[in-house]
């Protein structure tokens, strides 16, 4: 079996990391097997990788040897870099002439900050170069068997972070435009806020029945996911233990991970294949 670092990655289609420039590369959500193969040839040719707090230790090995892996996580609660902080060592780095990579958790465009950066560096006459991720709003949630859409389910889907610029639960989000107006609603960073934020949407009119799914570390070893309601998700999270990290799904589709739950089946779970009752409602109405 090759090791990591003997991966022959295919020539073609492949840009050449040049001296001076800064590439934003999404890491995906955490398994190092969901990086694009644009993320892993920045990782073998950067000088530098400047990295998230939600990287995974593992996708670091796939940086080139002698890179220098400066850390630039920022996490709720905890002593972080201010962003333009990070923003200017992007800058400093590129001006030195290194070939710099900025790994960030999931997709850098997706509540990630990567556009933030990408100005400041558009700013400082910096070249650079996007590169998106699998963002774990989609991604984390596969892993736990649960689709952002289904057709029998949602034809829009809205996506949405927990808390502000200040941490604080987004007053200019129109909850009660959500709450009615989105089947399937995906956070991002709502687990501070979720009893508040459970508590918005059904004063907007969801039910306090509607099913919620909570997937921590999402795509890892570790994961975990917790399937509840609305109405109990605050209490039983909390009761769980369960903590950032997470994606919080709210909607019809939640349920159809009784029938797509891939991993949960490795493990030896049986997989209904009507987790919704369709079926079994065509079969009633038919005979009736």
């Amino acid at each position: 079996m090759q090791s990591e670092h003997h991966l022959t990655l295919p020539a073609q289609s492949l840009p050449e990391f040049e001296a001076g420039w800064v590439w934003l590369a999404g890491a995906g959500p955490g398994d190092p097997g969901l990086l694009t193969l644009h993320a892993v040839n920045g990782l073998r040719q950067a000088d530098v990788v400047v990295y998230d707090a939600l990287v995974d230790q593992s996708i670091l090995s796939w940086a080139r040897p002698g890179a220098v892996l400066d850390y630039a996580g920022k996490r709720g609660g905890k002593p972080s870099p201010k962003q333009r902080d990070i923003t200017l060592k992007l800058i400093d780095y590129a001006r030195a002439g290194k070939r710099v990579l900025r790994l960030k958790g999931g997709d850098p465009f997706v509540f990630g900050r990567g556009g933030e950066e990408a100005l400041g560096l558009v700013e400082a006459g910096v070249h650079f170069r996007i590169i998106p991720g699998i963002t774990a709003g989609i991604g984390g949630l596969a892993y736990a068997g649960i689709p952002a859409t289904h057709r029998d389910c949602n034809q829009a889907v809205t996506f949405l972070t927990g808390h502000d610029q200040t941490g604080l639960t987004p007053d200019a989000i129109n909850w009660d435009g959500i709450a009615q107006g989105s089947p399937v609603i995906v956070m991002y960073m709502a687990m501070k806020h979720l009893e508040t934020i459970a508590g918005k949407l059904i004063a907007g009119g969801r039910s306090v029945d509607e099913p919620v799914g909570i997937v921590c570390n999402g795509s890892l070893v570790g994961q975990e996911v917790l399937e509840t309601t609305l109405g109990n998700c605050a209490e039983e999270a909390k009761r769980a233990g369960l903590s950032p990290p997470a994606i919080v799904c709210v909607g019809k589709v939640v349920r159809l991970r009784a029938g797509l739950d891939w991993l949960g089946a490795l493990s030896g779970k049986v997989l209904t294949p009507d987790p919704l009752g369709l079926r079994e409602a065509t079969r009633q109405a038919d005979a009736g």
